[in-house]
């Protein structure tokens, strides 16, 4: 394809001294990316004691900062990378910037990489609208990571809050190996689309199918449908192709537990590996939906161990296996091997 690097040129480092990118995204459990305002003091001293309880802390500098905390955010950020080791905690340390088109993004970016480059494991790109938004983020990291003697290349993480970024989802995962995954960004996309919504994320009691008239007259039986399917679908089979990770993002409904973890639960069943937590009352349900169910992983185990090379055909318990359903079967045991190495609890209920 015309405009793309070659496969060869892919997985060059696009700076002298900057770190050769990696071939397969490292293995970690994400089942959460909790956000936490830098910029004030009194949640950032409670962040040594969350992070044990989260797989991502995201020191988030965009959305919900006000113009005037930019400055103490990010000096924020630097300080919880200085204050917290969380990679002897088994936590992911996350960024999410102002746009490329703010007055912020371009020192940010830079103060990251010098003061704390060697700690942050992935950077959020808010608004990605194609693949040169990548680009450009891909080679100015290289430079910095270079001109500071970064040692392990820097993830990016595109939000999908754009009606161009959905148009142009496919380009955007395969933009380049520093892809960790992508985001669906509801609340920016509904403004993007003129979408007549408030809500961020979720169904909407408005946007439903019904049933047929009855003879008799009767009720109609009408059910409330998800406004994002589409996007999310298509946003899910993006990332698969390009082997990278989808992730539902945000929730708004902090007061609605029950609808956030069917909304979540949706996510994982459609191939999610985690979701945003806006609030410390999501991460349990993160946590409880985005691992696999023991009894699920029981029965792929059951399956792995009838057809170890994954050819042939087995009778389970009264189902049929063959080929494809042991591909399903791999996928959530290794799923449950990532969560066993990292949660004990979840080691023991897995059996793993």
């Amino acid at each position: 394809m015309t405009g793309m690097k070659t496969p060869r040129g892919f997985f060059k480092p696009l700076a002298i001294g900057a770190p050769t990118p990696y071939r397969e995204l490292p293995a970690r459990v994400e089942r959460m990316i909790h956000f936490v305002p830098p910029h004030l003091d009194k949640v950032r001293a409670k962040v040594p004691e969350i992070a044990p309880t989260v797989d991502v802390i995201l020191a988030n500098l965009e959305d919900a900062i006000p113009a005037d905390a930019k400055g103490a955010a990010l000096a924020g950020l630097v300080a919880l990378s200085r204050e917290v080791d969380f990679k002897a905690l088994g936590v992911g340390f996350w960024t999410r910037i102002n746009c490329l088109n703010s007055p912020w993004h371009l020192d940010e970016v830079a103060t990251i990489v010098e003061k704390a480059g060697d700690k942050i494991d992935v950077i959020m790109v808010p608004k990605v609208e194609g693949p040169w938004d990548i680009f450009y983020m891909d080679q100015l990291l290289a430079s910095l990571e270079a001109k500071h003697g970064v040692t392990r290349p820097i993830l990016l993480h595109a939000i999908l809050e754009t009606a161009e970024g959905v148009m142009n989802v496919e380009a955007i995962a395969a933009a380049s190996p520093r892809m960790q995954g992508i985001s669906l960004g509801p609340a920016d996309l509904a403004a993007s689309r003129a979408m007549k919504t408030t809500r961020v994320g979720g169904g909407h009691p408005g946007y439903r199918v019904i049933e047929d008239p009855h003879a008799d007259g009767s009720a109609r039986v009408s059910v409330q449908q998800d406004l994002w399917h589409y996007t999310f679908a298509k946003m899910v089979d993006a990332c698969a192709a390009h082997g990278i990770k989808p992730f539902y993002g945000p929730f708004g409904a902090i007061d609605d537990p029950v609808a956030c973890e069917q909304q979540f639960r949706n996510a994982f069943l459609m191939g999610c590996a985690g979701a945003w937590s806006l609030h410390p009352s999501q991460i349990e349900i993160a946590k409880r939906v985005f691992s696999p169910d023991p009894a699920e992983v029981a029965f792929a185990k059951k399956i792995l161990e009838a057809m170890p090379d994954g050819t042939g055909v087995a009778m389970i318990d009264g189902k049929m296996q063959d080929d494809a359903t042991w591909k399903q079967a791999k996928v959530m045991v290794d799923c449950a091997k990532q969560i066993a190495a990292k949660d004990a609890e979840y080691a023991g209920l897995y059996g793993l």
